[in-house]
């Protein structure tokens, strides 16, 4: 049923959950903005750019409150994700949760099914998807552009303040948490093409005497109409822009090809004091006066359109379920050095990795 505007709340108002408050609060299908942040500085920053009817460091206000339709959950450290949306969905709520969905499948499993009992919608926060030129991609696939796929690679890379950052916070490898939107992507212009097996290899140099994680991983990943596409991922570029994202993008076909060069270096300054920047290069973009040169706005304002108006939203729990049984498969074969194939036994809920 479509309603004129919504009642939001945003829990976690760091740097994507500020970016999210800041286009719900100038967004005309959000009638109620109401924030919750554990950090009492970054709250009162974040409500005197938006200006909500709450302000609160305690969430369960939010999730608690009977006039509130959905929230969107961006909190840290990354295991908060499962409890907070479960949480919100038994109370009735729409959620929109950042990536991973969740630390285990069977927590997956849990929201997927309670979204469902509820009718309510869940979707995860994979920003590359309302990128243009990944639009583009799937595009050329589903018009025929490129003709039937035959492989594609994706290379990501992110410097490494943001790398110490989450290797500080959480054991989640870059597999799971930067890999993660690539696969993510790969499947989405693949299906309804599935994943069957998956090999990965890690390099540990720069990371692992402070924070015990991997500097990159490598994944290989075979489909089961015999495409097959590479993903790289790594957090220890050297410092430069804050938050600087380089991604180069390759898909073949039968009839021709689509390459994306997402690696920003069509933009930078050059100062005596910062030598050469290249901004607006972060994932979930920024705001540049009175435009915002990003992802993640369009991906924020697409929830709250979907909650509105009754629309699915674009990406599924089911998709990000997907994409975390692929990530959990690189990480056992990076461990082990063998090849894992997604499998699911008659009867299973959950796939079950098993050794090639």
């Amino acid at each position: 049923m479509r309603k004129a505007s919504i009642n939001l709340g945003i829990i976690g108002t760091g740097w994507c959950g500020g970016i999210r408050a800041v286009a719900a609060a100038a967004s005309p299908w959000v009638d109620e903005l109401h924030i919750a942040e554990v950090k009492e500085e970054r709250l009162k920053e974040v409500a005197a750019l938006t200006n909500p009817v709450t302000a609160t460091t305690d969430y369960h206000a939010l999730v608690e409150h009977p006039s509130i339709d959905a929230v969107m959950i961006s909190t840290t450290p990354e295991p908060t994700h499962y409890p907070i949306a479960r949480e919100s969905l038994l109370a009735g709520k729409h959620v929109f949760l950042e990536k991973p969905i969740a630390m285990e499948l069977h927590e997956a499993d849990e929201l997927i099914a309670l979204a469902h009992a509820k009718n309510l919608k869940f979707t995860i926060g994979y920003s590359q998807r309302f990128n243009p030129k990944f639009a583009l991609v799937k595009r050329s696939i589903e018009d025929g552009t490129i003709g039937e796929p035959c492989s594609a690679m994706v290379s990501r890379h992110i410097t490494r303040n943001l790398g110490k950052k989450i290797g500080g916070r959480v054991k989640l490898s870059p597999a799971a948490m930067e890999a993660t939107h690539d696969i993510d992507f790969v499947l989405w212009c693949l299906a309804p093409r599935k994943p069957i097996r998956v090999y990965a290899q890690e390099v540990r140099k720069i990371m692992k005497g402070q924070y015990n994680v991997p500097d990159c991983v490598w994944i290989i990943v075979t489909m089961d109409d015999g495409t097959a596409f590479t993903i790289g991922a790594g957090w220890v570029l050297p410092p430069a822009y804050p938050n600087f994202s380089s991604t180069w993008i390759e898909f073949v076909g039968t009839e021709g090809a689509v390459m994306v060069d997402e690696t920003h270096r069509d933009v930078y300054t050059t100062t005596m004091a910062r030598g050469i920047q290249f901004p607006i290069s972060s994932m979930p973009g920024e705001k540049v006066n009175h435009v915002y040169a990003g992802p993640m706005e369009a991906e924020t304002l697409h929830f709250l359109e979907c909650v509105a108006t009754g629309k699915q939203p674009l990406v599924t729990g089911e998709q990000a379920r997907l994409v975390m049984q692929v990530y959990r498969a690189a990480d056992l074969s990076a461990e082990t050095g063998q090849p894992v194939d997604l499998t699911v036994a008659p009867g299973a809920r959950t796939a079950e990795p098993t050794f090639a």
